[in-house]
């Protein structure tokens, strides 16, 4: 049984930082992509980030760019989000997803991931 659990998640003040992880099991994780996506509160899941098996290639949204970094540790199956410089438009919760490997898919799109978390409450106040 594959399962992502999302942790780190939390309130800050605008400006503050925080760090979250998904611990992945059930999968080899070393085969899958993986990406974080948020979903603020009446508004569709956008694209947040995304780090390639190797970790050789990320992605990220417009929006997050210089502010956020995506890593992964592939002997612990576990990815991170490092979020600085956070701003209230942040808030949302956060999902992190698989994505099996297969030839190429567009890690932005949502539908090209096999699993997701449960999600973390990110909150960032003014």
């Amino acid at each position: 049984q594959v399962q992502l659990v999302e942790s780190g998640g939390g309130l800050v003040q605008a400006g503050g930082s925080l760090r979250l992880s998904c611990a992945a099991s059930g999968l080899t994780f070393s085969r899958y992509g993986m990406g974080w996506f948020r979903q603020a509160s009446g508004k569709e899941r956008e694209f947040v980030a995304a780090i390639r098996w190797s970790g050789g290639s990320t992605d990220y949204a417009d929006s997050v760019k210089g502010r956020f970094t995506i890593s992964r540790d592939n002997a612990e199956n576990t990815v991170y989000l490092q979020m600085n410089s956070l701003k209230p438009e942040d808030t949302a919760v956060y999902y992190c997803a698989a994505r099996l490997e297969v030839g190429y898919s567009d890690p932005r799109v949502r539908s090209n991931y096999n699993y997701w978390g449960q999600g973390t409450q990110v909150t960032v106040s003014s």
